[in-house]
Formats: structure tokens, C-alpha cells, sequence
């Protein structure tokens, strides 16, 4: 038995995951949160007889460890995270320690925007094609629990900025980088910098026989290749046919070209709309065909993919007027992508907690296609500030009740209600599951 103290910071998925693999693995271990544990959360850590503390912080314990395990939210502000800093302790992420403990494939995503739609769409395809996959990081169940109870010889991993921070020795075999644009830069003290070097850390420690995948037109990353010079294959993929670029549109084909495989279809064909889902298609089709997934497999994969809930879900049409959900979109880039794919004038609900958020990425896009603003936020002042007298109609609401209904009442038969927030939920909402649940159901009680 190995005797060594594994102390795990925060009691969520991730960390009642790791720690279910660190007592698998033999280690002593406790569970630290400062909030109050989710019921199922308590439950399974009684089941397995793992020591843990909620709503405090016992820091003598936390303090005599020599690593510790952290969740991805806990910020490096806390007073916690500082005393352990101070200490020199080191400190990981969920990935980095379930990554110690598996010899599967790992394809890992990250990107600002489109990662989960990305790697649910991987996970989607890797599975019809009959592989033994996992999901997980970012999406789905824990990573780390998954490797103490499963067994599976390929897992797609969506990885977010704040999990990279905390990998060291985790190498992706093959590395998914969709895009870098702001986002979260209140937790990076609005240094673009910082955030950018977080998200390049999905190709920390890759090797000659290891694939990287990135989208070539992203100025900052094409940068930091330039940079960092990755060790990897490069497999860059594109809107338009260029020299170097192996995945790429023309005449309404996607086509993926790797070096003794081609793959083509119809763009019409695929079950996900809108230009940065065909983004998201040509770099899951890349890996496919790194993994040798069938093309008719493939073509059929890409065809049937249902998509993800909260991010351009439609939700139904009352009276002519559609709604979608895109409650996922928690930054400015996401909620442009919203906006470009709508066909429609649109009634656009915005708001919630600001993340430093620069709305002039959407103004064009806001003055061409949205009619009506709907404000759905705390605090709107920003939002005020830099939309009036840009856009005739706007409102303010207090709930998603009333946002739908004032949305509803402003939108004409053949329009569009779009919820795509640019900002996080934690204002009035649980998260952004909980903020896209009660639009939905607001929606349905119209």
C-alpha cells in the first residue's frame, strides 16, 4: 500500500473522480471543498470510504501534503490556493494525474470556442466506427474515474484552459486546437498572453509521432507555432484550398487530404450548419482518418451527429417565431458565430456575468441581423454602454421568463429569438445548463 497523503481541492465531478482513482491506486486521501457538496457527490465518496470535509478548509491537512489535486474552477486568488503556492506544493490538474495512469490514445481538445460540439462530434464518429472510446475532461464523466473503472483504448478529452494550467508530463497523441480568442481573461489578469500560453499547453510534451491539428487562419495560433516550433506532424486545416493545408473547402466539398488518405463529401450533407461547424467537421474528419475510421463510416457519422445541447439548439417554433438556445455561447466569439449563422432577423438575449468582455467583435454582425436587444444580466451598465443608439429597441429583464416574453413580443412571424449570452451565468443562473433549461422552458410556456 502506498501510504502517501493525496489531498483533492474541490468536490465535483473532477475531483470526486480523482479521487476514486487515487484510492484505486492506493493512496491515503481526502477531499477538500469550501462549498457545500451535491448530494450524489457526498454519496459516492461514503461509497467508497474516501475521507473528505465540506463547507471548510482544514489547511494544517491540506497544508502537509507534497501534491495536490485541484478542480479546474478553484481560482489562484483563493486564500487557499495562495497558502499552497506559498508552501512550494505542487500542484495538478485531474488530467495530468489520470494521465499518469493510462496507456490509451488520448485526442484532447481545446479552442475557445467549439471544443465540446468537437469532441463530442470525435467521441460520435470513433464510436459508430466500433473503437472502444471514452469521453471525458471537460465533458461527460471524470477523466480520472474513468481510468480506475473502465478500460478503453482510446478517450477524446475536451480540455478547457484552466485544466491545461495544471498538466506537466500529460502528452496528447494527437492534439485538437480549434481557436484563441479572448475569453476568460478576468482569471488571467487580462493578459491575452497568459490565456494563449494555458491553451498551448495541449502540445506540451508531444513527440515526432505525435499529431497536432489546427486551424490555419487563427493569427494567434499560427504565431505560437511559429513560436514554439511542436515537435508533432502538423495537420493545419482551413476554409479554402492552400499549399500546406491537409483539410479544406472547395466547391462545396469538405476534402481531407492526408498524405495516403483522401476523404471528400458534400458540405449540404452535414448535420451541422453554419461555417464554424464545418470548422469543427474538417478537424474531426482529420482525426478519423489519422485513425483509419472508414469513409463511408465517416460520411455517415458526420451526417447523423446530433449536436450538442445549449449551443444553436432550436428549441421550437410558436407562431412563426423561432428560438434557439445558444446558451453555451458564455464569450463574444461564440455569440459571433451565433450571429453569422442566422438566416433571419433576430431578437438577440444578452448578458450575465462580464469576463472583460470587448463587444465590438459583434457589432457589425448586431447592426446587420438583430433587430431588438434583450438585456438578461445583474448589472447591464456595460451592455448600455456600448449598445445604445446602435440598436432601436432595447430592454432590460430580471429573469428568463421575462426576457422570452419580451423577446417574444418583439419578434414578427419568420423571425428569430437567439439566446447567446456573450457572458457567464453565474449571475442569476446555476450555470449555463441551468440559464439554457429555463429558456427552454420558458419557451414552451408561451
Amino acid at each position: 500500500m502506498n501510504s502517501e497523503l493525496k489531498i483533492i481541492l474541490g468536490g465535483g465531478e473532477s475531483g470526486v473522480g480523482s479521487a476514486i482513482l487515487a484510492k484505486a491506486k492506493g493512496f491515503d486521501v481526502f477531499l477538500s471543498d469550501s462549498a457545500k457538496l451535491k448530494d450524489e457527490h457526498r454519496n459516492t465518496l461514503k461509497e467508497y470510504q474516501i475521507d473528505f470535509e465540506e463547507e471548510q478548509h482544514t489547511e494544517e491537512k491540506i497544508l502537509s501534503a507534497n501534491e495536490i489535486i485541484k478542480s479546474p474552477g478553484i481560482s489562484e486568488t483563493t486564500p487557499i490556493m495562495q497558502k499552497i503556492r506559498d508552501k512550494g506544493i505542487h500542484v495538478i490538474s485531474e488530467i495530468e494525474f489520470a494521465g499518469r495512469y493510462t496507456n490509451a490514445n488520448l485526442i484532447c481538445v481545446t479552442g475557445s470556442n467549439g471544443k465540446t460540439t468537437t469532441t463530442s462530434l470525435i467521441y460520435h464518429i470513433l464510436e459508430s466506427a466500433g473503437l472502444n472510446v471514452g469521453l471525458g475532461g471537460n465533458i461527460g464523466k471524470s477523466f480520472a474515474r474513468q481510468v480506475a473503472e473502465e478500460n478503453y483504448d482510446y478517450y477524446v478529452l475536451e480540455l478547457s484552459s484552466f485544466q491545461l494550467e495544471g498538466v506537466y508530463d500529460f502528452k496528447a497523441n494527437i492534439a485538437v486546437l480549434l481557436n484563441i480568442t479572448p475569453d476568460h481573461l478576468d482569471r488571467y489578469d487580462h493578459d491575452m498572453q497568459k490565456y494563449t500560453d494555458a491553451k498551448m499547453r495541449i502540445i506540451l510534451n508531444q513527440q515526432t509521432e505525435d499529431a497536432f491539428i489546427f486551424w490555419q487562419d487563427d493569427p494567434i495560433v499560427t504565431k505560437e507555432i511559429g513560436k514554439l516550433k511542436p515537435k508533432s506532424q502538423l495537420y493545419p486545416f482551413s476554409e479554402k484550398k492552400q499549399d500546406n493545408v491537409c483539410a479544406y473547402v472547395e466547391d462545396e466539398y469538405l476534402h481531407v487530404n492526408l498524405k495516403d488518405k483522401q476523404f471528400m463529401m458534400e458540405q449540404e450533407l452535414l448535420a451541422l450548419q453554419g461555417m464554424h461547424n464545418v470548422y469543427n467537421s474538417l478537424a474531426s474528419g482529420i482525426v478519423a482518418k489519422l485513425l483509419d475510421v472508414e469513409d463511408d463510416k465517416l460520411r455517415e457519422s458526420l451526417a447523423d451527429f446530433k449536436g450538442v445541447p445549449h449551443r444553436l439548439e432550436r428549441v421550437a417554433s410558436v407562431k412563426g417565431v423561432q428560438f434557439i438556445n445558444d446558451s453555451k455561447a458564455t464569450n463574444v466569439n461564440s455569440c459571433w458565430y451565433a450571429l453569422q449563422s442566422m438566416r433571419t432577423k433576430t431578437v438577440l438575449i444578452l448578458g450575465g456575468t462580464d469576463k472583460g468582455n470587448d463587444y465590438s467583435e459583434i457589432e457589425e454582425l448586431v447592426l446587420q441581423k438583430v433587430k431588438a436587444l434583450v438585456f438578461l444580466g445583474l448589472d447591464n451598465n456595460k451592455l448600455h454602454a456600448y449598445f445604445d443608439n446602435k440598436v432601436p429597441i432595447i430592454s432590460d429583464a430580471s429573469s428568463m421568463e421575462e426576457a422570452v416574453s419580451k423577446a417574444y413580443e418583439l419578434a414578427e412571424k419568420g423571425e428569430t429569438v437567439l439566446l447567446s449570452p456573450c457572458c457567464a451565468s453565474f449571475d442569476l443562473f446555476k450555470n449555463y445548463e441551468d440559464r439554457g433549461d429555463q429558456f427552454k422552458e420558458s419557451v414552451r410556456k408561451l
